[in-house]
């Protein structure tokens, strides 16, 4: 198979992983919380890959990896798995995980910006294009009314949560362009580890400052948000964040990002079956465009 096919069939499959995983997430955050959550399912992926790798190289870490790789993808790990996620999550909570997905196809573009500045790629006019494009379709979800028969978001909670999917975005970004910097010749699943382990840093530093161990003891007991959190973490962070891996490596970052932005489409019919939303053709539009969008920003 063309290696630039792999890459596009990983990009699709991650999408489709983590828009199953965000449904997860949601569901299990607000049982247990968005920092629990975060950090119960990196510990359970952890466990589930040192033992993918002890049955598949005899080896619990990827001692064989590059120092280098291991600074630029766990730096990339802490953005990508501890800011992103950790802030993605509250936002889920806060405004959904619909309109948090949408916000979050912006990524694509705030990829290729940053990848001009830090790897000095050339942005063409489509590209700016691509981005003002993708642009209107987020803005154009996000700025609109909610109908009379759905409860609407609190104001505060809504700019908040806007705020941190955003946030969460820029994060992503970073990550994604650090994780194509180190992925090198690093085995997908070790790279996928070591970025797992980079953001471990963050949240093992958070939970000591705010003395969070007691409540994240207390949530490893509630079995049914335990069982959703297990099964999340198979799906996004091991098979989906390695599918990504394998998308970056084998695609250009904007064409990967591009196809995995694809998650606002991918989320709807769930909203609407799991979530009970009440999607209205407007949003459906602007998910499309926001798409759209991506896909002009790499022609």
């Amino acid at each position: 198979m063309d290696t630039a096919y792999l890459g596009a069939l990983a990009a699709v499959a991650t999408a489709l992983l983590w828009t199953l995983s965000s449904m997860a997430w949601t569901s299990a955050g607000r049982e247990i919380g968005a920092l629990a959550c975060s950090f119960l399912r990196l510990i359970v992926t952890i466990a589930v890959m040192e033992l993918f790798g002890y049955a598949t190289r005899g080896a619990w870490l990827p001692v064989n990896s590059d120092p280098q790789a291991w600074v630029a993808l766990g730096i990339s790990g802490f953005f990508g798995f501890f800011v992103c996620d950790l802030l993605l999550f509250e936002s889920f909570l806060l405004i959904g995980p619909r309109l948090s997905l949408l916000i979050h196809s912006l990524s694509p573009p705030m990829s290729a910006l940053i990848s001009a500045f830090y790897l000095g790629d050339r942005l063409e006019p489509i590209h700016w294009l691509g981005m003002a494009v993708t642009l209107s379709g987020v803005v154009w979800v996000v700025l609109e009314r909610p109908d009379s028969s759905e409860e609407p978001h609190e104001r505060p909670h809504f700019l908040r949560g806007v705020a941190m999917a955003l946030t969460a975005t820029i994060s992503a970004s970073v990550g994604y362009v650090l994780a194509k910097q180190g992925m090198g010749n690093c085995d997908p699943v070790d790279a996928t580890l070591i970025r797992i382990l980079g953001a471990m840093t963050g949240y093992v530093l958070l939970l000591t400052l705010l003395w969070r161990w007691p409540r994240i003891w207390q949530a490893a007991q509630h079995r049914r948000a335990m069982l959703t959190v297990c099964v999340g973490a198979v799906i996004g962070p091991f098979l989906g964040v390695t599918l990504c891996m394998v998308a970056l490596r084998y695609s250009p970052v904007g064409v990967a990002v591009t196809i995995i932005s694809t998650m606002p489409v991918l989320i709807l019919p769930f909203a609407i079956i799991v979530h009970k939303e009440k999607v209205t053709s407007r949003a459906a539009v602007g998910a499309l465009v926001s798409v759209a969008g991506v896909v002009l920003l790499v022609l």
